[in-house]
């Protein structure tokens, strides 16, 4: 924080010093540095800055209100000038010297890369895959996960199978039994 008093505060004090000067010490002379000041001049002075706060404080204002306004056409005049521009481009994108009056450059040609160049991004390229652990669509089929921690019994019927719960069915022929059925499934056991 500083020890400036903000802009009300300052020029309340710079009022309550010329209200002081001229009730207190009308017929004065002061000598600050290597300036003499009658009481006239020290008021003048002093008159002068509370003059000049309100005039900022207006000037701020307006600044700020020229600036809101400017924002707001350039928001809807920017895209009609880019607009413009790719159409003096387009047009115009051979002859130079008539995009020179538009202020506009022609496009530059791209240049090829030369084969050190190009060789020199393709092993940029890899070292950066190699480093990300990019890699492509078949590699990324053949990776699969190593699950730890969770172990994967079995269950298989060594002894009777559980039988189904009692539903009523009706009567089957004499001798006739049902088909028989194994259900194995696999058991999931965290650790």
């Amino acid at each position: 924080m500083s020890n400036q008093p903000d802009k009300a505060t300052a020029l309340a004090n710079v009022q309550a010093l010329l209200a002081g000067t001229q009730k207190h010490t009308s017929n004065a002379q002061f000598t600050f540095g290597n300036t003499t000041y009658t009481t006239a001049s020290l008021v003048e002075v002093l008159q002068g800055l509370a003059d000049a706060y309100p005039v900022e404080s207006a000037a701020r204002a307006n600044a700020k209100d020229a600036l809101a306004a400017l924002r707001a056409k350039k928001a809807t005049v920017d895209p009609v000038i880019r607009a413009y521009v790719t159409y003096l481009r387009a047009t115009y994108s051979n002859a130079t010297a008539v995009l020179s009056d538009y202020g506009l450059q022609a496009p530059k040609a791209r240049s090829p890369l030369t084969a050190q160049t190009r060789i020199a991004a393709t092993e940029k390229a890899r070292a950066t895959r190699v480093a990300r652990g990019t890699v492509g669509k078949k590699k990324k089929l053949a990776i699969k996960g190593d699950v730890t921690g969770v172990t994967v019994t079995p269950i298989t019927s060594s002894g009777p199978a559980p039988s189904p719960p009692a539903v009523s069915t009706p009567a089957s022929p004499a001798g006739a039994t049902a088909p028989a059925s194994s259900t194995i499934a696999p058991a999931v056991v965290a650790k």
